[in-house]
């Protein structure tokens, strides 16, 4: 009798934890699912504990706590969603993920205004290129893109164009707001994280290491706009 009322009992918890999957929306129901597995080993501990088989339901219901546990353990460890930086010209903005150091970029001004540069060919990138050759800073940038995207594209270059290895005037004083935005921080940031973003941000895209004087140049910047009378 008193194991038919176990069963009973664990049929009638089945049926209400299948309610609430179906009942569960996309996003809610893939965490819920991460659960399933340290319920059901729960579940039937509990229905030996209430045929009197302590010693193996309270096993299983402490297999169930562990699993749990470490499940949380390993969902807190997940990696947040990556900062992004972003770096504004006249004619240019681009944006950098900071884990993976995809650059993306949007043409702000001229015949290619408003394209995406993962859109444009090379040949519509070189067309712009040469359209920046009046602006020096956004030049640069593009640069950076291209030796990413494409790391032979110098080769068929314009002959009178920029080389990529100076670093353009900045197109004035960079302000608060233009340096968070390219170290990727939130506003008011503490100057640890200001310290910490630069560090990770120059790892890489230091000129020693592959990267670009430009953008180790604009980093330098923010860092030293944001730390300049930090309090």
């Amino acid at each position: 009798m008193t194991l038919l009322l176990g069963i009973l009992s664990l049929a009638m918890l089945l049926l209400v934890v299948g309610t609430i999957f179906l009942r569960a929306e996309p996003a809610s129901l893939a965490r819920t699912a991460t659960l399933a597995g340290p319920i059901a080993v729960g579940l039937v501990g509990v229905v030996f504990l209430l045929v009197g088989r302590v010693g193996f339901g309270g096993m299983l219901l402490s297999a169930a706590f562990a699993w749990y546990s470490s499940g949380r353990i390993r969902a807190s460890k997940k990696k947040t969603p990556g900062k992004r930086s972003t770096v504004r010209t006249a004619a240019l903005e681009m944006e950098l993920d900071h884990d993976s150091g995809v650059l993306e970029g949007m043409v702000l001004a001229g015949r290619h205004e408003q394209k995406m540069l993962s859109a444009m060919s090379l040949k519509e990138l070189k067309e712009l290129y040469a359209d920046l050759s009046g602006d020096q800073e956004s030049r640069q940038l593009l640069e950076t893109y291209l030796d990413g995207r494409f790391p032979v594209w110098r080769e068929d270059a314009d002959a009178h164009g920029s080389d990529g290895h100076g670093v353009a005037p900045g197109s004035g004083a960079m302000t608060k707001e233009e340096a968070y935005k390219i170290l990727g921080l939130e506003t008011g940031a503490t100057a640890a994280d200001i310290r910490k973003a630069h560090r990770r941000l120059m790892q890489r895209l230091h000129p020693d290491l592959g990267g670009t004087s430009f953008l180790a140049a604009r980093i330098n910047e923010a860092k030293d706009v944001l730390l300049t009378n930090h309090h």
